[in-house]
């Protein structure tokens, strides 16, 4: 038999929706070697297999990185996307989505959607809230799905790859989908006024074609506050961009950052090198990590 090669767009029940280079889908089962382990990021969605023509996948191709809450598999970027308004930018969420993000080795980009919503001063606090993106080399978009703003630069940038949205629910992640992929297959709602907060519509995830070549998928497990498997000071340090950006060394090896003489990350907070919300970020997120965590090891 002719080994066939192509990539998992959808999983469903044991099925594997598999779409190869030709545009040809194939529904297919694991072969039981396979699922010896039984493990369920055995082949997940984002795989690029190897399937025979009786339907059964042979081989898992190696992954660049393989996400778990969604199980996706092989994302080029995680488009973090939050709102302007109704309901605001949680910049904390945003740092603690950026930390899983370097954790999974998936490259981040930040969508602002509803920016037809903002004055003018309000649109600037936003740029300067995200100034610090520039920083760590992370490109952002304000958008509009009403009047079309930004999309075009978005999907531009995106065009050939596999993207996964992920952010809180009533940003607007299906509708900005909905304009970039080929068919219109993702429900919308509404955002709840009373809670700021919007309506879970998307179930599952699916590899959706964008018009342009390439393609996103929305991951609404992603919007999760949780801070991801970090096992020790070492770790976390090494998910900040701006650390290693730092030319100085510390005075001792072992630093972690906080209350150590001649440490040159302080160092560079108190000279605006490192943004002194960021640093914060960090501090906040050792403490959750050693009283919630590594105290227990």
């Amino acid at each position: 038999m002719v080994p066939i090669e192509g990539i998992v767009i959808n999983k469903i029940q044991g099925f594997y929706n598999i779409k190869t280079i030709d545009n040809k889908e194939y529904l297919c089962k694991l072969r039981g070697i396979l699922k010896r382990s039984d493990k369920r990021e055995n082949c997940t969605v984002g795989d690029h297999v190897i399937f025979d023509e009786d339907g059964f996948i042979t081989e898992v191709k190696e992954r660049k990185n393989l996400l778990l809450r969604p199980l996706v598999a092989n994302i080029d970027y995680i488009a973090i996307q939050f709102a302007a308004k109704d309901p605001l930018v949680d910049y904390e969420r945003l740092n603690i989505l950026l930390l899983n993000s370097f954790y999974y080795k998936i490259d981040p980009i930040v969508v602002i959607n509803k920016i037809d919503l903002l004055t003018s001063e309000e649109k600037e606090t936003i740029i300067n809230n995200l100034s610090f993106l520039k920083e760590i080399d992370i490109p952002y978009f304000l958008v509009s799905t009403e009047t079309g703003e930004g999309l075009k630069e978005l999907e531009t940038y995106i065009k050939g790859s596999i993207t996964a949205f992920g952010g809180p629910s009533g940003v607007g992640k299906s509708s900005i989908l909905n304009i970039l992929q080929e068919q219109k297959v993702l429900a919308t709602g509404e955002t709840s006024k009373r809670l700021r907060a919007g309506k879970h519509t998307t179930r599952d995830s699916n590899l959706l074609p964008m018009k342009i070549g390439g393609y996103v998928i929305d991951t609404p497990g992603f919007s999760s506050v949780e801070l991801p498997d970090i096992k020790s000071p070492s770790e976390l340090a090494d998910l900040f961009p701006e650390f290693s950006k730092i030319e100085d060394s510390c005075k001792f090896n072992n630093c972690i950052h906080l209350n150590e003489p001649g440490c040159a990350i302080k160092n560079a907070v108190e000279t605006n090198k490192i943004q002194e919300k960021r640093y914060e970020f960090y501090k906040r997120t050792y403490d959750k990590l050693k009283n919630e965590r590594w105290n227990r090891i």
